[in-house]
């Protein structure tokens, strides 16, 4: 699948900025292994997502999970819990972290659940 046809991620950037780190949240519907891997490539061929410190995601695709922390220990497994809770299948949520010099504790995982939260309120239907 090429990125002409990968998914077209809703892209929410810049909406938690907290000590130096940004996050933006995207996220779109995905079929199979293959459109989740389009979709990644599609939204890291924008060179500020490739330099991104952290793309942290997580699919359902007919009801089994698939995540990947990219760095950012434990956040997919955030995403992917929300996603089941809010029963959201064949989609996938990818929340992205530019770090800003500053640890933040647990706070990044507020920071991730925020993200979650903003995509799954202002996201396309």
């Amino acid at each position: 699948m090429s990125r002409s046809t990968a998914p077209q991620l809703a892209v929410f950037d810049r909406i938690i900025s907290d000590r130096g780190s940004v996050y933006a949240v995207s996220g779109a519907p995905v079929s199979n292994r293959a459109s989740v891997v389009a979709a990644l490539a599609r939204l890291k061929s924008e060179k500020r997502f490739a330099k991104a410190t952290h793309n942290s995601w997580a699919a359902r695709l007919g009801g089994e999970g698939a995540r990947n922390d990219d760095g950012e220990s434990g956040a997919s497994a955030i995403i992917l819990r929300m996603m089941e809770t809010e029963g959201l299948d064949d989609h996938m949520i990818v929340v992205t972290r530019w770090y800003g010099g500053k640890h933040l504790g647990g706070d990044r995982f507020r920071h991730v659940i925020a993200a979650v939260r903003h995509y799954l309120a202002n996201r396309p239907r």
